[in-house]
């Protein structure tokens, strides 16, 4: 069950404009990674929105962004209609704003940046069927620290200011998966 955006904080214009750029770099970053061209790469197949654009249904409290799959159809087949998945990746403002004010390292841009790349990885895993969907938690984990190391690989030689501050706090994921479910003290 969604919440309510009007509880929640959501970017200011500015911070919107800077959440696009990342947004670009990320789809760039990803389709170079994976050497998609323009008629490989999913534009059609998937959207980027921020809080004030998500049905009350979208918005969830705790992580940074959620992939919500829709069934999209196409008119203009022989068939007259042809059915396909469509991603949209739901930000939430909320969310990266408070982790930005708890962190004062972490800027803005480099950390939607990790938040773009690592959501449009499983967007193309998704697409390629390299990942399920609907896989179990214990897979969804795997697939996590998978999808973590792949942003890191994608993002390390990535010349932005900012970016190695947001990749040490991704740090934890680079471990092994075993190690994400001891509570710490162990």
């Amino acid at each position: 069950m969604g919440l309510s955006m009007k509880t929640f904080p959501t970017f200011s214009a500015e911070q919107l404009r800077t959440v696009t750029e990342a947004v670009c770099m990320s789809e760039e970053l990803v389709s170079n990674f994976y050497k998609l061209s323009d008629g490989q790469w999913l534009h059609a197949r998937f959207d980027v929105k921020t809080l004030a654009e998500l049905s009350p249904a979208e918005i969830v409290d705790g992580p940074f962004a959620q992939i919500i799959r829709y069934e999209g159809q196409r008119r203009d087949t022989a068939l007259g209609f042809e059915v396909y998945d469509f991603y949209k990746i739901c930000l939430q403002d909320h969310t990266i704003l408070a982790t930005l004010e708890k962190s004062p390292q972490l800027r803005l841009l480099p950390f939607t940046l990790y938040i773009g790349t690592h959501e449009l990885i499983h967007i193309v895993r998704f697409s390629k069927f390299l990942q399920n969907f609907n896989a179990p938690p214990a897979e969804r984990m795997v697939e996590e620290n998978r999808v973590h190391s792949l942003t890191r690989e994608i993002l390390a030689p990535v010349q932005t200011t900012g970016l190695r501050p947001v990749l040490e706090y991704y740090s934890r994921w680079r471990q092994p998966f075993e190690n994400l479910h001891r509570p710490s003290g162990d």
